[in-house]
């Protein structure tokens, strides 16, 4: 089955929740196409287009984060709700990832639990910083300990924080460097911090092709054992525990070598609609069957992979 591991949906009422949350640059998520209504039906054309059969929404990076507990909590229970309002519509279409209320960890505890045993939501999507903390903190030890013992599906894309360098957001790069600048750095926290030898249980699914990080890997192995002596593991082998959406704007040598890098097994079909939206969205199916990639690769990460992670 063809299932879009990397896809948003946004009403308005939610993007109103997150600007009265303090997030005054939500309202650029709008009108993008990824709304209900003539939007929804926009993108189900787009995707039997394209052959997609399901997608699996996230409300990344539009998450309901903020200091205000009440007003985290009721964003992130209304988009939670009106995902699995819209799965439970159309089961065929559409599965989801939870959103939590972080940094608020009881609360997030809570919600996840609802999302997960009441709502039976695919699994749980976070940010790859949480108000600018990295994941790894101590204090949210707790979410990977849960997630963990559940054997759930963790989905995790960049905040659009710029990796809270002045380098990157004062010169217009938030997103055409910022973002895979962000996913590398996340899934190198992972590794060092020895996430998929603690918690092996929790499947983790990174953006982007995994950013950098396939042309880092070596490096990262070579350079590890005196910068990060801690880090459990090999990097390398870290990062094949893992799993990489091959968001990679139709860019095949990307493709290729996240592919020799993590082994086709790791990777998942994922478009980024709406920022991918129209040809880019059949682009970003198609490019998986470029001639340069290996048929038997490009079947398993098309139609196959995704099956190992949910049921």
């Amino acid at each position: 089955m063809r299932i879009d591991v990397h896809a948003h949906y946004w009403t308005e009422e939610y993007i109103d929740l997150l600007v009265d949350l303090g997030k005054a640059d939500a309202r650029q998520a709008l009108g993008l196409g990824a709304g209900g209504g003539a939007e929804l039906d926009a993108r189900l054309r787009l995707m039997d287009r394209a052959g997609v059969e399901m997608q699996i929404l996230s409300a990344c990076p539009q998450s309901p984060y903020g200091e205000d507990t009440r007003k985290a909590v009721k964003a992130a229970r209304f988009v939670n709700d009106q995902y699995a309002e819209l799965a439970g519509r159309d089961p065929r279409r559409f599965l989801a990832f939870a959103a939590l209320p972080l940094p608020h960890l009881d609360e997030s505890a809570g919600e996840m639990h609802r999302a997960l045993d009441d709502l039976d939501m695919a699994g749980v999507a976070m940010n790859t910083t949480i108000l600018g903390r990295a994941l790894v903190e101590p204090d949210y030890e707790p979410i990977f300990a849960e997630l963990d013992s559940r054997s759930a599906v963790l989905y995790l894309h960049p905040a659009g924080n710029n990796a809270c360098s002045p380098l990157i957001g004062n010169y217009h790069l938030t997103w055409m460097v910022g973002a895979p600048v962000e996913d590398s750095i996340s899934i190198m926290h992972l590794i060092t911090h020895g996430i998929p030898a603690r918690y092996p249980n929790i499947k983790i699914i990174n953006s982007h092709l995994g950013g950098a990080l396939p042309m880092l890997l070596q490096r990262a192995d070579d350079q590890y054992g005196w910068e990060a002596p801690d880090t459990p593991e090999a990097p390398s082998v870290a990062a094949r525990k893992m799993w990489y959406d091959t968001v990679g704007h139709g860019h095949v040598p990307a493709l290729r070598c996240a592919i020799d890098s993590f082994g086709a097994d790791r990777l998942l079909l994922g478009t980024d609609f709406p920022y991918e939206n129209g040809d880019t969205f059949l682009r970003a199916v198609d490019y998986i069957n470029d001639p340069r990639i290996d048929r038997a690769a490009a079947q398993a990460i098309l139609d196959q992979n995704v099956s190992t992670l949910l049921p």
